[in-house]
């Protein structure tokens, strides 16, 4: 028997707009996995001052719808205003000092009522920050992580309470909070107020200089304050037996998994054909957890018929998960490939029914009794050619030229934000944030690239983070990370490059190259780590300087499949007599669980090869 691959596989697809309806739609992301958060808008009399063509407010309303229609369906907003019941005159302070409002309560996003809460705000008084800072606070949940994004053209018109005093006190309530403010158009004294408040809960600070600026700057930090992974998948429940467990055909689920508890899940695999088994877990964030009972484990085994052990497993082992380190755990199974030759061994070969076991056998210290995991399975056929002999050189890094693009991370390999291949690219990660992105790698191109971390001030901060990148195949499984110590008194630098991409690569014995097997979307993930004890570490600009090399190129010939060469394989064509039947495959991580039946599409698979 060939050595197993502990590369999987995913299948990757071109975007479709428009699912059949027969078929089961997308499970809904549970919404405690975006960090609920609460927009402030300032609605004071200065907010009537001209700009382009209208007023601040006009252009602050804009820039909040704009936030509005791109905010997730499943995310959690709420909105809070001040300054719209007095006029800003001395005889209504008292009055308007405690006129702040909470118009939309932190829940599941209702885009028509908090446009509509949006269009009907009316700005004319006073400035309370500080309040409208606690009464935000005070109407987000009690626990997670969550984030208050506030914008405003000045500074706090009506201390105490001191704005920035509340974000402190808010953050010295152990409270998982933070602020994110947006000066418009202020001064320097302004500045100084927002800026207090943003470090103080380890949160940014942006300057938006006009309507213009501010239209570009809240979508993304608003965006950015929802980040958090995102589980997805069409609903699944294992069992902790074989014999129960439930049928899993090609697709993305979401289970739950409990500590030590196993979860079986059964896959019918076709005589000769691969099957591709992973699972996904992402770890809360937590504060002040040792190293050394912060590891946990993902173990996956593999039964054959009648239960039997077919003495095939995979485990991962994931440090720092108090950092909220996303955990996958993956396995190509090419034993229906095989012809069975009698005995117990020969039900775990051929086609048949097999069982997939995840366990979650070790478990870090503060951990949930459970958690959600995602589910990933693949069947496809066999080559008849796999195309050009194996890359084993790791591609050249060129640093691109340009203006860096500014982009917003996303919290999970499902929302991670797309980089349109070489050129630069900047992003602000938070202490104890993963971010995500993705980048397409046809068959022989490669990538390599850098992250940066900036510069902050550091030393008046006196502390220091782990910081990580990691590169990961379309179906999640790491091929290469770096990691190094980060105290914001210089830049640091953080280099990763692969091989290019061939079918071939996943028989060679080098692990890097093995799982750069498959034509696809590739995943980058930046870490920047929470810092120890009560230490606190200002949120770090990050800058990708990426090369995607290489020429495409024919991929493999799949079984039963025929294709234009240089065309991604395989290609199902309902008007081509060589086609023997259309392969029905899912897109994967990066485009949610959309069913796509292979007629008229071209699509990209994973495969094992039986060698």
């Amino acid at each position: 028997m060939p050595r197993l691959s502990t590369l999987t596989a995913a299948l990757t697809a071109v975007a479709l707009t428009v699912l059949p309806a027969s078929l089961p739609a997308p499970a809904k992301a549970d919404p405690g996995q975006y960090a609920p958060t609460m927009l402030i808008l300032d609605a004071s009399g200065s907010m009537e001052r001209p700009d382009q063509g209208g007023t601040m407010m006009d252009a602050a309303k804009r820039a909040v719808r704009s936030f509005v229609a791109s905010a997730p369906a499943e995310s959690s907003v709420g909105l809070t205003t001040y300054g719209t019941g007095t006029s800003n005159s001395e005889a209504d302070k008292a009055a308007g000092c405690r006129d702040v409002q909470v118009l939309q309560q932190p829940k599941t996003i209702d885009k028509p009522a908090l446009t509509a809460a949006v269009d009907g705000i009316h700005a004319r008084g006073w400035t309370p920050m500080g309040t409208a800072l606690r009464q935000a606070a005070d109407a987000l949940p009690d626990s997670g992580p969550r984030s208050i994004v506030l914008v405003s053209d000045g500074d706090d018109t009506c201390s105490p309470p001191d704005p920035c005093e509340v974000a402190k006190e808010l953050k010295q309530q152990g409270l998982d909070l933070i602020v994110h403010s947006i000066g418009f158009a202020v001064d320097d004294k302004a500045r100084a107020q927002l800026t207090c408040m943003a470090q103080a809960t380890g949160g940014t600070y942006s300057d938006a200089a006009d309507g213009a600026a501010l239209e570009r700057i809240l979508p993304r930090v608003s965006s950015a304050a929802l980040r958090n992974y995102q589980a997805t998948g069409t609903p699944i429940t294992g069992t902790d037996e074989y014999r129960t467990a439930p049928v899993a055909k090609p697709g993305q689920y979401l289970d739950t998994i409990g500590q030590r508890q196993k979860r079986f899940y059964a896959v019918d695999v076709p005589a000769g054909a691969t099957a591709y088994f992973t699972g996904i877990v992402s770890f809360p964030r937590q504060k002040d957890i040792s190293q050394s009972e912060d590891m946990n484990a993902l173990e996956l085994r593999i039964f054959g018929r009648d239960g039997i052990d077919c003495n095939i497993r995979e485990r991962e082992l994931g440090g720092s998960a108090s950092d909220g380190v996303a955990l996958t755990v993956a396995k190509a199974f090419d034993g229906a490939a095989e012809e069975p030759t009698g005995g117990n061994s020969a039900k775990c070969k051929g086609g048949g029914r097999y069982y997939f076991e995840l366990n979650w056998d070790l478990v870090s210290k503060g951990s949930p009794a459970r958690l959600p995991i995602e589910v990933l399975v693949g069947i496809e056929p066999g080559v008849t050619d796999p195309g050009p002999a194996a890359a084993t050189t790791p591609v050249t890094f060129t640093d691109p030229a340009g203006t860096p693009q500014p982009i917003t991370g996303g919290g999970s390999f499902t929302v991670a934000s797309t980089l349109q291949g070489s050129g630069n690219y900047s992003d602000t990660v938070q202490p104890g944030e993963y971010v995500f992105y993705r980048v397409r790698l046809d068959w022989g191109q490669g990538l390599a690239y850098r992250v940066r971390f900036a510069e902050t001030d550091g030393v008046k901060y006196g502390t220091a983070a782990n910081v990580a990148t990691s590169l990961y195949s379309p179906l999640g499984r790491e091929i290469d990370s770096d990691t190094t110590v980060y105290t914001g008194t210089s830049s640091t630098e953080l280099t990763l490059a692969s091989v290019p991409v061939r079918y071939a690569n996943r028989e060679n014995s080098d692990a890097q190259v093995e799982r750069a097997s498959v034509a696809g979307w590739y995943y980058l993930a930046v870490k920047l780590g929470s810092p120890g004890g009560a230490e606190t570490m200002p949120p770090t600009p990050v800058q990708l300087d990426l090369t995607v090399s290489g020429t495409p190129e024919p991929g493999p010939t799949y079984i039963g499949v025929s294709a234009e060469p240089g065309t991604q394989q395989p290609v199902a064509v309902s008007d081509s007599p060589t086609v023997s039947k259309p392969w029905t495959v899912y897109v994967l991580i990066g485009a949610g669980v959309a069913l796509i039946v292979g007629i008229g599409t071209a699509i990209f698979v994973v495969a094992r090869r039986r060698a």
